[in-house]
């Protein structure tokens, strides 16, 4: 039996995955990918790349996507709180266009899992969050795209904090709406 409780959201391709975590006096244990528990949850991707980052309070990262080559994504907080977003931009989908949001920090130790085919953001809700994540494929400079963190149409739900400017990136602000951005 494995190690890891996968739960599937509303929107399919979406999964939070809580590993086992073994504490005792000493601190705590958790193995946080096993290729063998995760396909026995049927979850059958491959990862080819991992990457870390650190932002202060009030940063903002995203609607960040793929556009060739979409990427499934693995993502945790390894330090401090983060409120993380997934985007159906999957066009033929019956949730395009819909959200879903899952804070994860160090001590819920929960994952999430995004499918190719979703833009990508979070917000960091503590002073300080470190957070890692695993890819399905290699990051491209020039196949990046993104959505706008706030667009109505969308309706991301941010957990904004009284008192607490938004950081964002100059490319950040100016990503376009979802009905900008695709045109079908």
């Amino acid at each position: 039996m494995g190690k890891i409780k996968v739960t599937a959201c509303d929107i399919e391709g979406l999964y939070v995955i809580e590993p086992t975590v073994f504490s005792d006096e000493r601190g705590y244990f958790m193995e946080t990918y096993n290729l063998n528990d995760f396909k026995e949850a049927g979850l059958n991707m491959v990862f080819v790349q991992d990457n870390q980052s650190m932002s202060t309070r009030g940063v903002l990262r995203g609607l960040h996507f793929q556009k060739q080559y979409p990427q499934g994504k693995l993502v945790r907080a390894v330090r401090g709180t983060v409120f993380d977003v997934a985007v159906d931009l999957r066009s033929k989908s019956n949730t395009y266009g819909k959200w879903f949001g899952v804070e994860l920090s160090a001590e819920n130790k929960k994952q999430f899992y995004i499918s190719p085919g979703f833009a990508h953001g979070f917000l960091v809700l503590s002073d300080e969050a470190e957070f890692a994540y695993k890819c399905t494929d290699f990051y491209r400079p020039g196949d990046e795209g993104g959505v706008a963190w706030n667009d109505p149409d969308i309706g991301v739900d941010w957990p904004l904090q009284d008192g607490v400017e938004l950081i964002i990136s100059e490319k950040d602000q100016k990503w376009l709406g979802l009905k900008e951005t695709f045109k079908f």
